[in-house]
């Protein structure tokens, strides 16, 4: 049974896995047709070339291994539940809800993925009311998903990088089989032409890193939105039934403090002793009397 979360991965892995064999399968039947005047392998190859030649090799073996590392760090981080894992949505469900909104915050400061970084900022400024905490929201998501678009821009990068970095490498071995070619002339052209195929190896070996970090890259770039998009909803739906009015003055985060309730600093409210058992500003049951209320903190006027 194939996980849900790596389904989407599957066309990528297999584009890889038929690419590599239908390279290694081309690469095999040029070995076996070309009549080789003496047996050389790749390494005796590059070890030839001089200095230069294994700086470049060097090159495209570090890109490789780095397109490679790419891939799977973004397969293992871009997932739904790597960016909003459902155990901690609904445990922000749950204190949100409930108006434990310090609570939330510690939630968020103790897990460390995009739900909780973005939240984390929206929470700490609902003190100073839903347009800053709104501001606080987009500032912090637009920061994460750079974040997490720099590691695949790197793909991008390598795309690019790599057929250059083959290119100068068969323009560097060319430059020496030329110069073999005025010194000696075309006495063995046989020698020439498999001095040719060694280095235009480059070429192809560049082009080999460079489609499937191009592909991965437009993959990539099109599940991190899918994430993100997902992440940002997620964070919009814990922050929609938030009572912005009765928390101004309330400071959530390392410095937390309840603050001075808005319904408190309304003024003193007038309330007949006589009508009524409820604060007319929370609707709270209080006791006749009783100042100030014991849910809101307002101030109450009991006349008779």
């Amino acid at each position: 049974m194939i996980r849900p979360t790596f389904r989407r991965f599957l066309p990528l892995l297999l584009f890889v896995c038929i690419y590599a064999l239908a390279c290694a399968s081309g690469l095999a039947q040029d070995e076996a047709a070309a009549p080789a005047p003496k047996e050389e392998n790749i390494l005796q190859t590059i070890k030839d070339g001089g200095p230069l030649i294994m700086a470049i090799w060097c090159a495209i073996i570090a890109t490789s291994v780095t397109m490679l590392t790419l891939i799977i760090q973004n397969i293992m981080s871009l997932r739904r539940d790597r960016l909003a894992p459902p155990p901690l949505i609904q445990a922000l469900q749950q204190t949100i809800a409930s108006g434990n909104y310090q609570e939330a915050w510690a939630t968020c400061h103790a897990n460390r993925n995009y739900l909780a970084n973005v939240l984390k900022a929206g929470l700490s400024r609902l003190g100073r009311g839903k347009e800053a905490a709104e501001d606080a929201i987009a500032e912090h998501g637009l920061r994460e998903a750079t974040m997490l678009r720099t590691r695949n821009s790197y793909l991008s990068v390598i795309g690019v990088v790599s057929p250059m970095i083959g290119l100068l490498g068969t323009v560097i071995g060319m430059m020496g089989a030329f110069k073999v070619l005025a010194g000696s002339g075309i006495s063995d052209p046989r020698a020439l032409s498999g001095k040719i195929g060694e280095v235009l190896l480059a070429t192809a070996s560049g082009l080999f890193i460079a489609i499937p970090a191009f592909v991965s890259y437009y993959i990539f770039r099109n599940i991190s939105q899918m994430c993100i998009v997902h992440a940002d909803d997620v964070v919009n739906s814990l922050l929609v039934d938030i009572p912005y009015d009765e928390l101004g003055g309330v400071q959530i985060g390392e410095n937390f403090s309840a603050g001075v309730p808005q319904s408190a600093a309304a003024g003193v409210r007038k309330v007949s002793i006589a009508l009524t058992t409820n604060c007319p500003i929370c609707s709270g049951a209080v006791t006749p009397g009783s100042n100030p209320c014991p849910h809101c903190g307002a101030t109450l006027d009991w006349q008779t």
